[in-house]
Parts: structure tokens; C-alpha cells; sequence
């Protein structure tokens, strides 16, 4: 009886385990000396062949020394546009790519912690089939470096499905609302006319559109040296370069974000608040840059 009871004691122990199990936001992938072209060529085949798309690259905060390439696979997409509260926004990810010197850093936001942070009501039916992206994604990047570091903080999946960075601060339901159109092609077209024209000093990183479904995202570089990123990357750390570009998503008729004290501190989740003190604006005007697109 009392082995029965320690076994099944054990049993309980290592189920806890399991799903107390933490997540990573970030792994470093390479860090050698080839060049940032070189970095991106070799990253955007691996994924290709690995059956992923590329949907965008950009340089963020217009530097050399930094760039991003974001990709999707047919199977999230499909995943995501399941989710109705901005599934979406986690359709698209992301790597980083950092020269420092001689060393090109190449780091991935960790897949499987974006899904259990964005896609909330419902995952459990999907949790498989998105680990198995997420590890898909990770399989791929084996082609790139085989660092496989963990770094930028860790959360368990219960507090990535209700993270929110302190007390009193915004959740991922909490979005904000930038403008509501009379139809999802007037909120469209509006957008895309205004990236285009770089309108707020922004830069269209990718576009995705789902017509049938009436959403579409948009990944958008801030490029305003006073307030976008060359104003807060370098305060809150540009070693989690792969969490840019920030996304603007229209749902029907509504263009929403995602607040900046919810998504700066998920992708930057060991940010203290001294820190998070210096970049106090930072949220208000990314809100108010977006907007601009909307008008």
C-alpha cells in the first residue's frame, strides 16, 4: 500500500513537472564571423526547405548591424485564423540577426512561447500540432548553428497564458483599438496606402491578408529616430532584436494592437522596472505612430 501510495505520489510529482516546464523567449542559434548577408541567405534557405515562407526582412532602427527576417508556415496560419482575439498576430515569426564586430549573433524567438502567450481560449486542441511547428522551426535553424542557447528570460506555459508584466498591467486581451472603419476593404486599403507611404515614418515589413477570412496583418518598422526603435531598442536591449517588427492587425472592420506595456515586456520578460521606467513613453507613442496608418 505504501509503494502504491509513493509511486503514485511520483507519478503526480512528474506531471506537475511537466507542465510547471518553462519556456524560453529567445535561443541563440550561431555566432561566428560571416557577414550579415552571408547570415540571412543561409537562414531564409534553411527555412525554405524546411517548408516554411518567408513573409518580410527588414533592418530595424534602419542599422546594418541588425536585421530580421520573418517567415510563416501553412499550418499556423491555418491555426491561427482559428483563434477569433487576434490569432493572427502569432502567424508570423520571427529571427534576429546581430553583428557585433566581427560576430554575426543569430537568435529565434522561441515559437512554442509566443503560441502559449497569444493563442489563449482553445489551445489545448492545438497544442500538439504547434509544438510540433515549433519544433519544426527549431529543427530548421540546426542548418544555421547548432548553439541552441536559451536566453532573454523563461515563463511557464499557465503564466505565458495569462502574462501580464506586473500589477494593474495590460493582458493580451487587452488590446487597443486604433480605429474602427465602415468595412474591413475601406480599413484595408487605408492601411496599405499609408505604408506605402511610409506615413508616421514607418516601413511595411510583411503583409498578410486573409480576405475570406476579413483579417489582415501587418509587421511595421518604426523608423522615427526619436521615438522608434533607435529611441528604446538600445535601452531595453537589441540582443532580442527577433521580437521586432511590431504588428498592427485588422479584424473585420477594426484596426487593433497589441498594448506596449503587454508586448514590450513579453518579448523582453527579465526587463526590470528601472529599466522599463526609461522607455515610459515608448508604449503611448508606438500607439500613436500606428494610428497614423489608420487615418
Amino acid at each position: 500500500m505504501k509503494r502504491t501510495i509513493l509511486i503514485t505520489c511520483i507519478c503526480l510529482l512528474s506531471i506537475s513537472s511537466l507542465f510547471a516546464q518553462e519556456e524560453s523567449a529567445y535561443f541563440l542559434i550561431s555566432s561566428s564571423n560571416e557577414t550579415m548577408a552571408d547570415g540571412m541567405a543561409r537562414t531564409k534557405s534553411a527555412l525554405t526547405e524546411s517548408g516554411f515562407k518567408i513573409t518580410g526582412e527588414y533592418n530595424p532602427s534602419q542599422s546594418h548591424d541588425l536585421g530580421v527576417i520573418c517567415y510563416t508556415h501553412p499550418d499556423l496560419e491555418k491555426i491561427a485564423l482559428g483563434f477569433n482575439d487576434r490569432g493572427a498576430l502569432a502567424a508570423t515569426l520571427k529571427i534576429g540577426f546581430k553583428k557585433e564586430g566581427e560576430m554575426l549573433q543569430i537568435s529565434m524567438i522561441n515559437p512554442i512561447y509566443l503560441f502559449y502567450a497569444y493563442f489563449i481560449d482553445g489551445l489545448e486542441q492545438q497544442e500538439d500540432a504547434l509544438k510540433a511547428i515549433s519544433d519544426q522551426a527549431v529543427a530548421a535553424m540546426q542548418n544555421v548553428g547548432t548553439l541552441n542557447k536559451a536566453f532573454g528570460g523563461t515563463l511557464d506555459k499557465k503564466k505565458l497564458q495569462k502574462y501580464h508584466y506586473k500589477v494593474m498591467m495590460p493582458y493580451f486581451t487587452d488590446a487597443e483599438e486604433l480605429k474602427t472603419f465602415a468595412s474591413f476593404d475601406e480599413g484595408l486599403q487605408t492601411i496599405q496606402q499609408n505604408l506605402e507611404a511610409g506615413k508616421g515614418e514607418t516601413q511595411k515589413v510583411y503583409e498578410l491578408v486573409y480576405n475570406d477570412k476579413q483579417v489582415a496583418v501587418w509587421g511595421v518598422g518604426l523608423n522615427n529616430t526619436e521615438d522608434g526603435e533607435a529611441h528604446f531598442l538600445p535601452i531595453i536591449g537589441d540582443d532580442h532584436v527577433a521580437a521586432m517588427p511590431y504588428e498592427i492587425i485588422l479584424q473585420g472592420n477594426t484596426a487593433s494592437i497589441l498594448p506596449g506595456k503587454y508586448r514590450i515586456a513579453l518579448h523582453w520578460p527579465e526587463l526590470t522596472m528601472g529599466t522599463f521606467m526609461k522607455i515610459m513613453s515608448t508604449p503611448g507613442d508606438i500607439k500613436k505612430t500606428l494610428e497614423k496608418l489608420t487615418e
